[in-house]
């Protein structure tokens, strides 16, 4: 135990330093979109499933991580994830009167800062700024697929107070065949989330298809490491520690386990920039943070 403890330290220490790096693609496809589309076989973690088994799966562990989402996110990110979605909202520059889906975020988190960002705005009485929309309805979709994650996120906005004023609207929904309407939304978020969905291109598509013209797509995924040393560290610290503390913490190892796995399966930066242009989206680039442990991709609809 001594030595992850080190390893972690050595790992915070390293990543502290690495700082952000930001990359843009415009519109220009890095990849041919023949390599970044799924076959009907699909990845659970390591394991190969077919397509149907997948939505089971990942939502069992979710169902199971539930209770302990955000404890568990706190500890294995030592705090680094509060910053991480700080940034992904500042990014967003949320406004009063906007309508905004966050995606696969059943706990709440990124809904409540948002809320927190706009009533700042409001307190600081910025009406030349946002005069036609001071006054508006805000409202932020929560949606998620599993119903035990959107329990935890009405539990907490009751116990912080929010979306008392109907300004947070609870779905259960599918990122792949999302029940809004067209050109409906002015902001879309994601946070760790793409990366358990069957078919990635159709959340893009969908994100794509819901957002107004001019409306910013934005998702935040732990992402690929390839600084040398770092690399072997993190990857120490992933597959030998977070699923003993997963185990330790939350009773389930598995889980854990799985949800290493799934990082790893996940695209590389570039890669997912180029299938968000082929989605549609222009302007795309990706903010590396803590040496490309996580990334912030954006783009927008014209």
């Amino acid at each position: 135990m001594a030595l992850s403890k080190m390893s972690f330290c050595l790992c915070l220490a390293i990543i502290m330093a690495l700082g952000t790096v930001t990359r843009r693609f415009g519109n220009k496809l890095l990849y041919p979109t023949s390599r970044l589309l799924h076959s009907h076989a699909t990845s659970f973690g390591f394991k190969q499933v077919n397509e149907e088994e997948k939505a089971r799966m990942v939502g069992d562990v979710f169902t199971n991580v539930a209770s302990n989402y955000d404890l568990m996110n706190d500890l294995m990110s030592a705090g680094l994830h509060r910053l991480w979605k700080d940034r992904l909202v500042s990014m967003l520059n949320p406004f009063p009167g906007m309508k905004h889906l966050d995606v696969a975020g059943g706990t709440g988190d990124v809904a409540f800062r948002i809320l927190e960002n706009i009533n700042r705005v409001k307190q600081r009485g910025l009406r030349r700024v946002f005069e036609d929309t001071l006054d508006a309805e805000t409202q932020i979709y929560v949606c998620d697929i599993n119903p035990n994650m959107l329990n935890v996120g009405k539990r907490r906005a009751l116990e912080k107070g929010f979306g008392e004023d109907g300004s947070l609207i609870w779905v259960e929904g599918n990122a792949e065949t999302l029940s809004f309407q067209n050109d409906s939304m002015d902001g879309y978020t994601i946070a760790f989330g793409i990366r358990n969905v069957t078919h990635i291109e159709n959340v893009l598509s969908e994100a794509h298809r819901v957002l107004k013209p001019g409306g910013r797509f934005l998702c935040l995924e732990l992402s690929h490491v390839d600084i040398p040393i770092f690399k072997e560290l993190y990857d120490y610290y992933s597959f030998s520690v977070i699923p003993s503390m997963g185990n330790l913490v939350a009773g389930d190892r598995e889980s854990y386990q799985y949800l290493v796995e799934s990082i790893r399966r996940f695209p590389s930066q570039e890669k997912f920039a180029s299938m968000m242009a082929e989605a549609g989206f222009q302007k795309v680039e990706y903010e590396n943070l803590v040496g490309g442990v996580v990334a912030i991709h954006s783009g927008l609809k014209i």
